[in-house]
């Protein structure tokens, strides 16, 4: 009972900080209506807390701001009751080219971020400037480099896929051409194919008929072929037989077969011997008979 009681007294706690809140938001304004229920006020309750603390947050700098604002005019008062009493100068008697040489110093000071405009200040900060000046152009001669070694690749690349794009041109025509070849090898092994299975068809008709007719079964293709084969078979056999009678042929004929050749030999050469003694007469009868037409 109790800590329902807590629970509503919290409720109520919220809602009383809600409506402050939101009277403060709006101002003068109506307050838009809305639903009443536990998700809400919780939702509007965290709001209105972050709301608070933001602007405590905001309050803070605000109040640090307007310190630094006095220091930076205290600061600036000395200077200048300084500079009167060292030099009488002050910022209004400047001249428009001294105070734009002063506005152009506190500009660069700002730029640089500098704690004041002493050249104690001005030269690490050039200085770093200068370094960082460095190192940029470093890095962009870097990028610059990279750049152009990409730029390099990219066009090595873009050649190399000009030339594979040609080989995949020239690979699929190609494999078009074997695909035609092939589809017409595939035509004709099945043309072929039938027209050798017509042919065996007709060939056992054939044989059929042959051998309803009466005909002689040792006079078939198979047979013949088989006889083909053993015909072959036994020419290789007597082959070494006929070189072994060769050899035999070449030895010297029988004695009375010789005396024959011999004397055959011998009556051509009588013959040859007398057409030769024959002729050579006739020609010592020719200078005779010239020498007797000349006396």
């Amino acid at each position: 009972m109790e800590r329902r009681e807590e629970e509503q007294k919290d409720e109520e706690e919220k809602a009383e900080k809600i409506a402050l809140w939101l009277k403060k938001i709006f101002g003068d304004q109506p307050i838009p209506k809305y639903e009443v229920n536990q998700r809400t006020t919780d939702i509007l309750y965290h709001l209105s807390e972050c709301n608070k603390a933001r602007d405590r947050d905001v309050s803070l700098v605000i109040e640090d701001l307007k310190q630094k604002a006095r220091e930076y005019e205290s600061e600036a008062k000395y200077l200048q009751d300084l500079l009167m009493e060292s030099v009488n100068l002050s910022f209004t008697s400047l001249s428009s080219i001294g105070s734009s040489y002063l506005n152009a110093l506190v500009d660069s000071a700002l730029v640089l971020e500098t704690k004041d405009t002493s050249l104690a200040s001005f030269i690490p900060a050039v200085n770093s400037l200068a370094a960082d000046l460095f190192r940029a152009k470093a890095r962009n001669e870097e990028m610059e480099f990279e750049l152009s070694k990409l730029g390099k690749n990219l066009t090595a690349t873009l050649i190399l896929e000009k030339c594979l794009r040609e080989d995949l041109k020239k690979a699929e025509l190609h494999l078009s051409m074997e695909k035609a070849k092939v589809d017409s090898r595939i035509s004709n092994i099945d043309f072929l194919k039938a027209k050798s299975d017509d042919l065996r068809l007709r060939i056992k008709a054939a044989e059929e008929q042959l051998s309803a007719r009466g005909m002689d079964a040792s006079l078939s293709h198979q047979s013949l072929m088989a006889l083909s084969e053993k015909l072959a078979e036994l020419k290789q056999q007597t082959a070494p037989l006929k070189k072994k009678l060769e050899s035999y042929l070449d030895l010297m004929p029988n004695p009375s077969l010789a005396q024959v050749k011999i004397e055959e030999a011998k009556r051509e050469l009588n013959s040859v011997d007398a057409e030769l003694t024959k002729k050579v007469d006739m020609m010592e009868l020719l200078p005779d008979q010239s020498k007797r037409r000349f006396t």
